[in-house]
């Protein structure tokens, strides 16, 4: 393994990352798995332990993607699949999303949120293609260290082949959510949407007009046009396609 790839390893063997002990996956089924997944592309999917490094739940699609075979595939083989100058960025993101939980929200907050980023990951033609990287975490051990973790992984360089190197936070049940953020930042004047604002973002994506959003979520329609605007001036979008796109990239929508 290359000192790069190593360097990624050593984030989630820091002692507040490392699991003590094997940590048991709640029951999964095909269900539980796609409604985590937001897939604007050919994807596939992993669980993985982070104990022992192992996989499981791996789906067919890793065949299509990477070419590897489900059957043998290991964490090594999908991590030398990340372009050579993509690692570093991998391991920064990696290293500050754990700092961030680690010092500033508390540690079973892990499962409330699912960290989404771009990398290019290599073809098994051997072409490299922008990778959308989504991954939520299933279990903590009992001394908070990482357990199983669902990744996805889709690919999306139709919609795109500029990668921005940033990462976001997505919250799940009333969290909110962390947009656009710098590895290695404080995460000061970071975008942070409310619950509220990613129901109205994601109505948007719908087709939705302010009227049919309103009816929807029990609210005035003046109070849609101000979340509306809101959203736009957050996310630094001149309108609502340009905002479903980027959303689309960062694994929102």
């Amino acid at each position: 393994m290359s000192s790069q790839l190593q360097k990624l390893r050593d984030v989630w063997l820091q002692p507040h990352n490392v699991g003590m002990e094997s940590t048991e996956l709640p029951q999964l089924t095909f269900d539980d798995l796609t409604n985590s997944i937001i897939s604007p592309g050919p994807f596939y999917y992993y669980v993985i332990d982070f104990y022992d490094m192992s996989l499981s739940h791996i789906s067919p699609g890793i065949r299509d993607i990477p070419g590897f075979d489900p059957e043998k595939v290991t964490f090594n083989d999908v991590l030398d699949a990340i372009h050579p100058e993509d690692v570093e960025f991998t391991a920064l993101a990696e290293s500050t999303i754990a700092n961030f939980f680690h010092k500033n929200i508390k540690r079973e907050k892990l499962l409330k949120y699912k960290k989404v980023y771009n990398l290019r990951g290599r073809l098994g033609n051997g072409d490299y293609a922008l990778i959308n990287h989504q991954a939520l975490m299933l279990t903590l051990d009992s001394h908070g260290g990482y357990g199983k973790c669902l990744n996805i992984h889709t690919r999306i360089d139709h919609l795109s082949n500029y990668n921005t190197y940033q990462y976001s936070l997505l919250g799940i049940n009333g969290e909110p959510s962390y947009m656009n953020i710098n590895p290695g930042s404080t995460m000061q004047n970071t975008m942070k949407f409310s619950k509220r604002e990613i129901d109205i973002i994601r109505c948007i994506s719908n087709g939705l007009n302010n009227n049919e959003i309103a009816e929807k979520l029990f609210i005035s329609d003046l109070t849609v046009k101000k979340h509306r605007c809101n959203i736009l001036s957050k996310s630094d979008c001149k309108n609502s396609a340009q905002l479903v796109k980027a959303c689309v990239l960062q694994g929102l929508i």
